[in-house]
């Protein structure tokens, strides 16, 4: 039996619904629950949360999936607070024990004192900037990648609770291109290949 956590980040605000997101999330549930050897908890921060009851979801995983917007490239303003709320209250009930460092050399073995060994996660996100922002010489993001770039401390933040990267998935200019349906059916082959392999 393989537990898995989908975390859902859509919200709403100004022009944004949420409904983008939403709909990952009900696609990626829907995915998993064709196979038996799967349990699922799904959150959806935009409908309240216990921060206790989160960190025991995050103890009880084997995998979590991240479903965010980007927001002026960040993560939303709640998706930041349940990170730093749920993280907090993990400190050391589950999520990580210290910095990693000890008094007597503290220069070195910053981001070991996690707690979710042998955990892995996934982050989906969305954006209006088309992939070539990220991908061109001379646009926007000077050749970083998402990953590399926007969500570099995102990842660093789950390395922090030991928590192992899997491939990201970013879904590009989604205003006016509608790519989630182009995306949708390789992420649905790498996530299984995720659960078969993993």
């Amino acid at each position: 039996m393989k537990n898995i956590l989908i975390i859902n980040a859509g919200q709403s605000f100004a022009h944004s619904s949420g409904r983008f997101n939403k709909t990952v999330t009900e696609n990626t549930i829907a995915f998993f629950e064709k196979f038996d050897s799967v349990e699922i908890k799904v959150t959806h921060i935009a409908d309240g949360y216990d921060n206790d009851e989160e960190v025991q979801k995050f103890v009880w995983a084997d995998y979590i999936i991240y479903h965010t917007p980007m927001w002026w490239f960040q993560v939303p303003n709640a998706f930041k607070k349940y990170i730093d709320e749920v993280f907090t209250a993990g400190h050391r009930t589950g999520i990580y024990h210290s910095d990693g460092r000890r008094s007597e050399n503290p220069d070195i073995n910053y981001g070991t004192g996690g707690m979710l060994q042998g955990r892995k996660y996934m982050v989906t996100s969305s954006w209006n900037a088309p992939k070539t922002a990220f991908t061109l010489l001379g646009e926007f993001f000077n050749q970083t990648s998402v990953d590399d770039g926007p969500l570099f401390g995102f990842h660093r933040m789950n390395a922090f609770a030991s928590l192992e990267k899997l491939e990201s998935f970013h879904f590009h200019d989604v205003e006016k291109m509608q790519t989630y349906y182009v995306i949708w059916k390789p992420t649905k082959n790498t996530l299984t290949t995720y659960l078969r392999h993993n």
